[in-house]
């Protein structure tokens, strides 16, 4: 059975929601599920705009049958091509054996590298190209890496759309709200709208700024992304979120404490922290188990917060592994512009605070290291309460002097 949403006139979305799927890309937990957002425009042509991920494509075929309603489908623009979207082309091209795929010549390479037949069914474009389906005439602008190197994004100049690819996304099945007014954003989507830029897009924030800055020059009335609602209304936040995501600026000041914590004595010392923070005025402050909080939210809120404190076990002479794991997550999608405290344990030999600053230093970008540092020779004593003390009025000089 069909189930469509009028996006504005002519433009449906034809999408699924997919709330089995545990692990998004087979890494990321998605306990809300995911859509998979495709668009229909009924112009003198007709045209998809991208497909879906294989577990959805009944519902897609079905939302295309019942909009067509014995039209031919004319072309599928292909904005990118990664399987969550692209894994359906197969299935429209036998459907509609006529249609003619519009996509940039990487994404082209990409659908024959999936094994798709689609010879002499392809239309190459790229940016600056033109292409008119009737009263509806797009344009089309590269947006590389964001985050697959074949993207493109689409823009209606009749309608102000912009056809966004990846960007703008967010993890989570719509429940029957499409538009970012049908729901209380900040409340029910803003953290996995961060989590799924941070950890999806995130690594290629001046790809983004490059796009931001395109965009800039359109007259956008509506954001149409692959996944997550459709912006029609107050644009503008959601521009600033990317814009400060894409630049590695904390959204919020704050104090995010990770602690990595073996029998509970490094744990200890993180809350005893937490609680000197507040009590000191500074109450945005976020605690988590690192072993407990699955890496990506631990990396949004990375991304969330202005300073980070590391407090971390030595283990086997180097840094406990889930934070190792941690660490190496910042690194891989280009963590900067923040400012760190440490705070480290061990029985014997104790390391981890000099190899995490020293990682912080020298493999990321742009951090600043408290001087401060709290030692703990196993467990929290009474003797430790003055350097803890140190290094609470330290973070907040630091935050305070960021406002």
């Amino acid at each position: 059975m069909h189930s469509v949403r009028k996006v504005t006139e002519d433009l449906y979305w034809v999408g699924g929601n997919d709330r089995r799927l545990a692990l998004f890309e087979n890494i990321h937990p998605i306990p809300r599920g995911v859509s998979y957002n495709s668009y229909l425009l009924l112009d003198e042509k007709t045209v998809l705009f991208d497909t879906v991920d294989w577990s959805v494509c009944r519902q897609l075929l079905e939302n295309v049958t019942f909009l067509l309603n014995g039209r031919p489908l004319d072309y599928v623009v292909v904005n990118h091509m990664e399987p969550d979207h692209g894994a359906s082309l197969e299935e429209i091209l036998l459907r509609y054996p006529n249609v003619k795929i519009i996509s940039s010549e990487k994404a082209i390479l990409f659908m024959r590298q999936f094994g798709f037949t689609i010879d002499g069914k392809t239309e190459q474009v790229k940016e600056g190209d033109t292409f008119a389906f009737g009263k509806h005439e797009v344009t089309f602008i590269a947006a590389p890496m964001v985050h697959w190197p074949e993207v493109l994004v689409t823009y209606d100049k009749t309608n102000g759309v912009l056809f966004s690819a990846d960007a703008f996304g967010a993890f989570g099945a719509l429940g029957g709200q499409l538009f970012n007014d049908e729901m209380n954003f900040d409340r029910d989507w803003l953290d996995e709208a961060r989590r799924y830029y941070t950890n999806i897009v995130g690594k290629y924030g001046p790809q983004v700024q490059a796009l931001l800055k395109k965009a800039a020059g359109l007259d956008i009335k509506m954001i149409c992304p692959l996944h997550g609602p459709v912006w029609r209304t107050d644009l503008g936040y959601f521009l600033d979120k990317y814009d400060k995501w894409s630049r590695y600026e904390p959204e919020e000041k704050g104090v995010l404490i990770v602690y990595g914590s073996m029998y509970g004595n490094t744990e200890s010392a993180a809350n005893a922290l937490a609680a000197m923070l507040v009590e000191k005025g500074i109450k945005n402050v976020a605690v988590y188990d690192v072993s407990n909080t699955h890496v990506s939210y631990l990396i949004s809120e990375t991304f969330r917060y202005s300073h980070v404190v590391l407090a971390s076990v030595t283990y086997n002479l180097g840094i406990y592994p889930p934070m190792h794991n941690y660490l190496m997550d910042m690194k891989a999608l280009n963590m900067q512009n923040r400012t760190f405290a440490i705070i480290e344990n061990g029985s014997w030999a104790c390391k981890s605070g000099t190899l995490m600053r020293d990682f912080l230093e020298n493999q990321l970008k742009k951090m600043t290291v408290l001087d401060e540092k709290v030692t703990l020779n196993s467990s929290l004593k009474e003797e430790n309460i003055s350097d803890l003390e140190a290094l609470a009025d330290s973070i907040v000089e630091s935050v305070q002097a960021k406002q």
